[in-house]
């Protein structure tokens, strides 16, 4: 979920503003932001807002926060017509100003020129950021990779780098994400060829390919398969159409078959179609995950083939295992980059990085995309390729690029939020706290009825989440008899509190729960009491 906030002369300029999708530790909720905070206390000295590319954690967050900061949105293309996209369908694209910036245009934000420089990555128009300061030059990497033989775009050629070096660059903002991999990251060209000769060597099998489906680069290659192995083409998932929509409309996809639907795929024989779908990743909702479960207007058989044309996103392995299980079990063959060069990353492999080193010759290196251990590694990477200062930074941290002495002089305040619901909210706060809890130990409700002045009290317990089966009757009545005790041993004025009379029922309903089950309960208490001091 990357947001980077570049600040000169009292003036700010954000690049990418992302989210990503929430996991187990956030329960109910269905998607994490950055919290804003430091920044939408100085919206005021914000001059825009500028996208590398279209990858959801770097454009997801916009239609949720760019309203509020009230800023321009600055885009190529392609990015562009998906953030587009994404505006009207929250209903403010007439609040948000999107600039549309074609390649080459330079422009200016306050303090900041700006200018793109296409880079290779694993989806149409992905672009570095040559940022112009009063104090030196930035190149902001986004992500990247070198590519020979992209298939879609041309990137920057090394002289075109070279010379950006040869101008001068204070500091380089690098991608850290494939740093330990001593190999370079391989091209689309070489999937391409992959892709052909696997799909050809199932023949009478009907073959489904899933992918990221903002890879524009793959989708065309997958056409072009299609149409070599005398194969139609079908495509299954909303982001799939939305990304081709975009693409064709960029001129991306010209050549790209004619697509069928669902229900003619079925209908051909079985080696004579290719099914692209989501769900590579294994989330619940997509098509692959539907298909693998037989919910699906498509249909696999005993024998047809699942080719996973995309890597594992860290937290997703076991989603992703379920899935691929499901299809082994029936019988479908399953192929991962593991069996077949069928996918290659869209970020730099060491020696990438050490090329682009010696093309720029930055002053400064700052690692970003990544975990601290990629970003330490490659500080590492780039001392001993000769960058004088390395910077390893954290969220939150104020780094000094120049005038003086690089490094971190300050911390701000930050963290994250959740889309809970309609609601964004903090991700640590009472909501997604208290679902941990019921998750983990049930939750206990306890009614309590009678009056006050006679001491009379009615307690009914019910309780959910709780381990307890064959021995459920006997706890609530344990747990009932507990409340009406506690509530009886009340002295004074408690005896008439309705906060201290609720707070021994509740007490007193989690002990038995623990006693009986080993679990330690969340409990509401409603008082229902007549003569109570409130």
């Amino acid at each position: 979920m990357n947001v980077n906030l570049y600040g000169a002369h009292g003036k700010w300029l954000m690049v990418d503003l992302g989210m990503t999708f929430a996991g187990n530790e956030y329960p109910g909720s269905e998607l994490v932001f950055a919290d804003l905070a430091f920044i939408e206390e100085r919206r005021e000295d914000l001059v825009g807002i500028v996208l590398t590319h279209a990858h959801e954690d770097h454009i997801g967050a916009v239609p949720y926060f760019a309203a509020d900061l009230d800023v321009p949105l600055y885009a190529t293309p392609f990015t562009a017509k998906l953030v587009a996209a994404k505006l009207a369908e929250a209903g403010i694209e007439r609040d948000v100003e999107l600039n549309v910036i074609d390649h080459f245009d330079q422009f200016e934000l306050g303090p900041f020129g700006i200018r793109y420089v296409p880079l290779a990555h694993s989806i149409a128009e992905g672009h570095a950021l040559l940022i112009d300061t009063p104090y030196g030059r930035v190149f902001h990497t986004g992500d990247w990779k070198l590519d020979d033989e992209p298939i879609i775009g041309t990137p920057a050629t090394p002289a075109q780098l070279t010379a950006i070096g040869d101008e001068g660059v204070l500091a380089l903002v690098c991608d850290s994400t494939n740093v330990f991999n001593p190999a370079p990251s391989g091209s689309e060209g070489e999937v391409a060829r992959a892709m052909k000769e696997e799909v050809a060597r199932h023949k009478g099998k009907r073959v489904l390919v899933t992918t990221f489906a903002s890879n524009v680069a793959r989708l065309h290659t997958l056409g072009e398969v299609a149409k070599a192995t005398n194969r139609r083409l079908c495509v299954s998932g909303r982001s799939l159409d939305r990304i081709i929509q975009a693409a064709e409309g960029c001129g991306y996809l010209g050549k790209l078959p004619d697509i069928i639907d669902p229900e003619t795929a079925m209908s051909l024989p079985r080696g004579q179609v290719l099914i692209v779908a989501t769900g590579g990743q294994g989330e619940p909702r997509a098509a692959l995950a539907r298909i693998a479960e037989g919910n699906h207007p498509i249909k696999l058989e005993s024998g047809d083939v699942v080719l996973f044309s995309s890597r594992q996103i860290p937290g997703n392995e076991i989603a992703i295992g379920r899935i691929q299980n499901q299809l082994a079990g029936d019988g479908i063959t399953v192929v991962t980059d593991r069996q077949a060069d069928i996918h290659v990353s869209g970020h730099p492999g060491r020696p990438e990085l050490e090329a682009i080193y010696s093309w720029l010759r930055p002053q400064i290196l700052m690692p970003v995309h990544g975990e601290m251990r990629h970003m330490r590694e490659q500080a590492k990477v780039g001392k001993e390729s000769g960058i004088p200062t390395q910077v390893v930074q954290k969220n939150g941290d104020l780094v000094r690029l120049a005038p003086g002495r690089p490094g971190k002089f300050a911390e701000v305040p930050n963290g994250r939020l959740v889309l809970d619901g309609d609601i964004i909210a903090p991700a640590d706060g009472e909501a997604v706290v208290m679902r941990r809890r019921l998750a983990w130990h049930g939750v206990l409700m306890v009614a309590v009825s009678g009056r006050a002045r006679h001491n009379e009290y009615a307690v009914q317990v019910a309780g959910l989440g709780l381990p307890l089966v064959e021995d459920y009757e006997a706890f609530v009545a344990e747990a009932q008899n507990d409340v009406v005790e506690a509530l009886g041993k009340l002295r004074g004025a408690d005896k008439r509190n309705e906060s201290a009379m609720a707070e021994a029922a509740r007490l007193a309903a989690r002990r038995a729960a623990t006693r009986w089950c080993g679990k330690k309960p969340q409990v509401k208490v409603m008082m229902m009491v007549e003569g109570l001091d409130r």
